[in-house]
């Protein structure tokens, strides 16, 4: 699979071909990874455990679609914001740990907060 920087440079060139940028403002490149991340979720509303997981063996290319679309809006908004993704991520998941430390979280839902 290619990296991320690889991934981030075909959004650039797929949105400078169809002159979008001008399109691109934080608000509406927020709200356009917010939309994509809602029709991840239209594929599971209403659905039990087992339904989804039968649903998955029909639709899971679908499902796919929708994530690859949250993914594109994710990385053209850490772009256009200059924010370096891996970084942040790296950065994020140091948080978790502390704020989830596996002898307090470990098999519990709770937030951090409620452990």
């Amino acid at each position: 699979m290619p990296d991320i920087k690889e991934l981030t440079s075909r959004i650039v060139k797929f949105n400078k071909e169809r002159d979008w940028d001008q399109f691109h403002n934080p608000k509406d490149v927020a709200l356009s990874l917010v939309l994509e991340a809602a029709e991840v979720m239209e594929h599971f509303q209403w659905k039990s455990t087992e339904e989804s997981e039968v649903y998955l063996k029909d639709f899971k290319e679908d499902v796919g679609d929708e994530l690859a679309d949250v993914l594109y809006w994710v990385l053209l908004m850490s772009h256009d914001l200059d924010i370096d993704i891996k970084k942040a991520f790296e950065r994020k998941m140091k948080i978790n740990e502390k704020k989830y430390p596996i002898e307090k979280a470990r098999g519990r839902k709770n937030k951090y907060n409620k452990l």
